[in-house]
């Protein structure tokens, strides 16, 4: 199929939940298979599922069933007070002809401070986007997360689909135990990756996938939206993303190239440390080089390991490598 070939899958009045649901499951996996088929197709014509009846009704259920549904972004609208007073087939009407007409513009976001898992004291800033902005961010998520899938490893598992820390910690222990035997855990974070990532590099990693300059142009504007303090004065976002929104959780999943890359070693029977090819021969297709940069999820305090000469970081997930070399 070209990549230019359309692929909206409109059709008149709104879907229920279930409808929409697996209309949504069934773009998404004719995107993902098309990704994985051609590893240097770039897609276009995306922006019409964006505004699709099924990928906004999808995003209003996803949107109103999440905690978050109480909370209020500046226009202190809440779920409920859009079900109650707009309507939500008249709500996803006004969202969706603006995207259509091109007047759709994300909004500030509200920021607030909450405290930070596992520390005494610490606060974190989080950004809170409104619903309408939630909605469109959940549905340009749903296109373009199946796409980028296609490119992950295997040992990737943060932000992912059906993917959990404990998935990782599970692949840890079968490399720990026998006959395998890896003896380190090499576990690293990004240091304040929400609040430094550029938005350059974050938007040329997203053209390598997506032609759709309308795609393209509406993460930049999500990126540049601002931010609206506790104080109530508006800031300007550079660089990095608002904790909390959706839209920094699809870019900033996606491995980053930053021409490095972890490559395996680990000890051989005689006790030496293996050369990274041969730890590639040790278990083939599981070992591969996959990128550095990537990020990670603190999940609480930071604990002793339990392997000796093991390796700690603050994120969520581990490497899980043996002894790993950067190169």
């Amino acid at each position: 199929m070209s990549e230019d070939a359309p692929v909206n899958t409109d059709a008149a009045g709104w879907p229920d939940e279930n409808t929409a649901y697996f209309a949504v499951r069934r773009m998404q996996t004719k995107l993902h298979g098309w990704a994985g088929a051609d590893a240097s197709r770039r897609f276009d014509d995306l922006f019409n599922l964006v505004y699709d009846r099924a990928f906004l009704m999808h995003a209003w259920e996803r949107v109103s069933s999440n905690a978050g549904s109480r909370t209020a972004g500046v226009d202190r609208a809440t779920v409920a007070w859009i079900e109650t007073h707009v309507g939500v087939v008249a709500f996803l009407d006004g969202i969706r002809e603006s995207l259509k007409s091109g007047g759709f513009r994300p909004v500030e976001v509200r920021q607030v401070r909450i405290p930070k898992r596992g520390s005494s004291g610490e606060l974190r800033k989080l950004g809170i986007p409104t619903v309408a902005d939630r909605v469109v961010q959940t549905a340009v998520k749903a296109v373009l997360e199946p796409i980028f899938e296609a490119d992950f490893l295997p040992c990737s598992y943060g932000f992912r689909p059906n993917r959990r820390t404990h998935d990782a910690i599970a692949e840890i222990h079968h490399l720990a135990s026998e006959p395998i035997n890896y003896e380190w855990v090499l576990e690293a974070d990004i240091a304040a990756c929400f609040d430094e990532i550029g938005h350059t590099p974050l938007l040329e990693r997203l053209r390598t996938r997506i032609k759709d300059k309308r795609v393209v142009t509406l993460v930049r504007a999500f990126l540049k939206a601002g931010i609206l303090t506790e104080l109530g004065d508006r800031e300007e976002t550079y660089a990095g993303t608002p904790q909390g929104a959706t839209i920094p959780a699809v870019g900033e999943h996606r491995p980053v190239s930053v021409g490095r890359t972890f490559r395996p070693a680990m000890a051989g029977t005689d006790g030496n440390r293996l050369s990274a090819d041969q730890a590639q021969k040790e278990r083939p297709g599981q070992l591969a080089p996959y990128p550095l940069l990537r990020r990670f999820r603190r999940h609480g305090p930071r604990r002793k390991a339990s392997r000796r000469g093991a390796a700690r970081g603050s994120g969520g997930r581990a490497s899980t490598l043996g002894a790993a070399a950067v190169t």
